[in-house]
């Protein structure tokens, strides 16, 4: 997919409208795919929720406290397509002795 997020909008309810970089939009439900815990506990406050920003850099979204989230799985939701699987292939080294 590799879709950069270029635009959010906090909502009500820990709800984000996500523009990509292709013009697919959507909103999504932060509660229902991140447990409010570890870096992601600020987020349970919704004062602190709606600070979320862009990071062009990365092309995802953020906030302060290093919480952010995959712009795949984002757009996976938004679009409802699965995301790809990605194969690693084994490289091995034979050594003549």
């Amino acid at each position: 997919m590799l879709k950069d997020i270029i635009a959010v909008e906090p909502r009500q309810n820990y709800q984000l409208y996500i523009r990509f970089e292709d013009d697919v939009e959507g909103v999504i439900d932060i509660s229902k795919i991140v447990q409010f815990t570890g870096v992601f506990a600020p987020l349970q406050d919704k004062e602190y929720f709606a600070t979320v920003e862009v990071n062009f850099e990365y092309g995802t979204i953020q906030w302060d406290s290093g919480a952010d989230l995959d712009p795949d799985v984002i757009y996976s939701m938004i679009t409802e397509q699965l995301i790809p699987e990605y194969r690693l292939s084994a490289v091995s080294t034979n050594s003549a002795d």
